[in-house]
C-alpha cells in the first residue's frame, strides 16, 4: 500500500527517521525491514511509523535546530493500523517493510 512517513534530510542529502534508530540510513527504491528499537519515553510499537496523508499535526514541520524534514511518498507491507486522535494524524501505518519512492519535500 502507499503511505506517507515523515524523515529527516541531512545535509549530504541522505533520509534518516527523525527519532527511534536516527542513524539510520534510508536509501530511495530499496525495500527496507523494520527494527525493533525499544526507547525509554516512547511507547513500544515496533515497525515503520507511516500514514496515510503527509500530515503530522503532533511533530514540528521543522525543527529549531538540526536537520530539516521532509515527507516521502512510501510503499509499505505487512502493515497494522492504529486509529490516533486527528491532533496526531489521525490513522497510522506502522508496516514490517517500507520502500521510499519519491521525497515529496
Amino acid at each position: 500500500m502507499i503511505a506517507y512517513k515523515l524523515f529527516k534530510m541531512r545535509a549530504n542529502g541522505t533520509l534518516g527517521p527523525l527519532f527511534i534508530n536516527a542513524r539510520l540510513v534510508v536509501p530511495m527504491n530499496r525495500w527496507m525491514d523494520a527494527e525493533d528499537h525499544p526507547t525509554k519515553g516512547y511507547a513500544h510499537r515496533p515497525g515503520w511509523h507511516c500514514c496515510l496523508k503527509p500530515e503530522a499535526p503532533h511533530l514540528a514541520k521543522e525543527p529549531s535546530n538540526g536537520p530539516r524534514r521532509v515527507w516521502a511518498k512510501v510503499e509499505v507491507t505487512g502493515t497494522t493500523r492504529y486509529n490516533r486522535p486527528e491532533s496526531q494524524g489521525g490513522e497510522w501505518v506502522l508496516a514490517d517493510r517500507l520502500r521510499v519512492l519519491e521525497v515529496l519535500g
